[in-house]
Formats: structure tokens, C-alpha cells, sequence
């Protein structure tokens, strides 16, 4: 018989996104290659998500696209369906951050949670109470509290990112328009490079963007292409001579690294969170600590071989492999229930 698996996926965005939405890629990612390996996946998502699996849903489209919806009240009502469903499943798979680790006695099945990142210690009881598994998305992320299952580094689509090995000679900046990202610094590194820069990503800070960011946007030398589906995200990367990733915090993971490597694009990034764990320095890209440093690495980063670039990031960050790590999480989490 057929592993079966319920696939609890995050409610702001539908799965996949139709342009920003790290954790439910991810989740649609990993849903549609374990139907493609034979798992029998109930995926519980926004109404308007696609998926070859059995879509259950009952909230009608992501609380990011909509004002007027409470995303506190839609996720808890997402999360109860799901737990009435709970014991038709070999896996509950919880995408979801903290929330459905709070109703423990409730769910009918082992549980295995990605940790997509926290939003800080403040959530960690919620964790700490749970009986579910835990997975880190990198070594760098996993909290000392915490015993892990595994780590199991995100896998993107190769086919949706293609190698690109005659790029243009402009520089990307690739995520949410906020501090964290450092957008404004992505914008001082290009143009001490003389490189034109283009920006893409969801404004998250509306004064930042405004201050920091939209005074330098001309439409030359830098441009703001905003929020991107799929196709002209994979045009945007592809394109690329390199992927700037300044960023000010300790980041999870960084899907946007990825895709760019997946493509031939390297990438410089600050030298923090997971970026020295998913960057492979020479081969991919280069961490740097400084601007200068930033700057001074533009050239020799460019000139990476693509191919290689290319080839490292197939290795390392396919799909198929995301879903060989999770199979094996289920299995462990199944022999040691039994």
C-alpha cells in the first residue's frame, strides 16, 4: 500500500505562488514529487492552489491577497480540518510554523514539521510541547533547544530554471524589498561596480522603499520589476551576470540563491545564517563581510565558470533529492512509531 501523507501548506499565498511565497514553493514542490514517486498526498491549501494531489481546502485563497481576511482565524480553522482528517494518513506533514504543534493530543498521526525559520525564541514553547519531528531547512538554522531529525536543504526545479551561459551583464537583487534583504545595499554595490542593477521582489517595508530604494530607481541603471511570477523569475535570474544578496540578518536559507545558481548565475552574499552552508566559495559564488569586500568580488564572481555554477547547484539543490531526504524522514519517523 501506498505511504500516504497529509501535506499541511501555509495559507497566505496559494500553493505554488503566483509570485511571492517562499514556503508555499517549497511545500508545492516537494507535494507534486512525492505524487510523482507514488505517495498518496492529501495537500490542504488555499482553494485556489494546483497540485496533482488531492487538494482539501477551506479557505478560498491566500490572506496575503485579501484585507479582509484574519490570517490568525483562517489558519486555525485550516489547521482543525486538517486534524479531523489527521487519522487517514501514515504522515502529517506541517509546513505551517508553529501552530498545529499546539494541538498535540489532537493529531491522529505522527507528525513531521519543517522548520522554515523562527520568528523568534518567543515561539519556541510551541516547539519545545510538541510531539512532531523536527526538520531544519540548515545546519545554521536549528536552535540549540531543539532536537532535530534531519536537515533537508529546499530543491528547486532544474527544469524551471535553465542554465544560462551568455547572460546579460547586469546585476539582480532577488527578495522582499526590507532591511533584512538589503536592497539599498545591493543598489551601492552595483553602482560602485558600474553595473546596472534590477530589483525584483514584494515592497515588505514601505518606508524603506521608499527612503532607501525608490529614489534610485530610473528605469537605466536601476530598475524595479516588483513582485514576479515563475516565468519572468527564471528570465530575471537567468539573465543575470550575478545575484547580489547583501542581506542584514541571519537567513534560513535563501531560495533565491539558489534558483540564481540553478540558472549558472553566481552569487555574492554577506557572509551570514546559511549562505556559507549553500554557497560554494570559487564554485558558486563568494560570502564577504563588508561592502567593500562586495564590491571588490563583482569581477572575479562574474567570470565564474556557469556550467560549473550550474552543475553544483543540480547536485546539491535538485528537487529529486529534496524528496529522496524527506522520503527518509517519514521512513525513520514511521520505524521508530513502530
Amino acid at each position: 500500500m501506498a505511504l500516504s501523507v497529509g501535506m499541511l501548506a501555509p495559507i497566505a499565498w496559494r500553493t505554488p505562488p503566483e509570485h511571492y511565497g517562499p514556503w508555499e514553493r517549497v511545500t508545492s514542490l516537494l507535494t507534486e514529487g512525492l505524487v510523482r514517486r507514488g505517495v498518496a498526498v492529501t495537500l490542504f491549501a488555499t482553494a485556489d492552489s494546483v497540485t496533482e494531489a488531492q487538494l482539501d481546502a477551506i479557505v478560498p485563497h491566500g490572506y496575503g491577497t485579501d484585507p479582509s481576511m484574519d490570517g490568525r482565524v483562517w489558519e486555525a480553522l485550516h489547521v482543525a480540518h486538517a486534524i479531523t482528517r489527521s487519522d487517514e494518513f501514515d504522515i502529517v506533514h506541517n509546513q505551517l510554523d508553529w501552530l498545529p504543534l499546539a494541538f498535540r493530543d489532537q493529531w491522529r498521526a505522527p507528525m513531521v514539521t519543517t522548520v522554515h525559520g523562527f520568528s523568534g525564541p518567543a515561539i519556541l514553547p510551541a516547539y519545545a510541547a510538541a510531539s512532531s519531528a523536527f526538520v531544519s531547512i540548515s545546519d545554521s538554522d536549528r536552535s540549540s533547544e531543539l532536537a532535530y531529525a534531519a536537515t533537508v536543504h529546499h530543491g528547486v526545479d532544474t527544469a524551471e530554471l535553465p542554465l544560462m551561459l551568455d547572460p546579460d551583464d547586469y546585476l539582480v537583487s532577488f527578495g522582499r524589498i526590507h532591511p533584512d534583504k538589503g536592497t539599498a545595499q545591493a543598489i551601492e554595490i552595483a553602482r560602485h561596480a558600474g553595473r546596472r542593477l534590477v530589483i525584483c521582489g514584494i515592497v515588505h517595508d514601505q518606508e524603506y522603499f521608499a527612503s532607501e530604494v525608490e529614489p534610485h530607481i530610473d528605469g537605466d541603471r536601476v530598475e524595479f520589476r516588483g513582485s514576479v511570477g515563475p516565468a519572468e523569475r527564471a528570465l530575471v535570474l537567468r539573465n543575470a551576470a550575478a545575484l547580489l544578496h547583501p542581506i542584514a540578518f541571519d537567513e534560513p536559507f535563501g531560495l533565491s540563491v539558489v534558483e540564481a545558481m540553478m540558472c549558472g548565475t553566481p552569487v555574492i552574499a554577506y557572509r551570514r545564517g546559511s549562505m556559507a552552508e549553500i554557497i560554494d566559495e570559487g564554485v558558486t559564488g563568494r560570502t564577504v563581510t563588508t561592502l567593500a569586500e562586495a564590491i571588490a568580488a563583482v569581477d572575479e564572481v562574474t567570470a565564474l565558470d556557469r556550467r560549473r555554477v550550474h552543475d553544483r547547484a543540480a547536485a546539491r539543490f535538485g528537487v529529486e533529492r529534496m524528496v529522496d531526504d524527506y522520503l527518509r524522514v517519514y521512513e525513520h519517523v514511521l520505524t521508530r512509531g513502530s
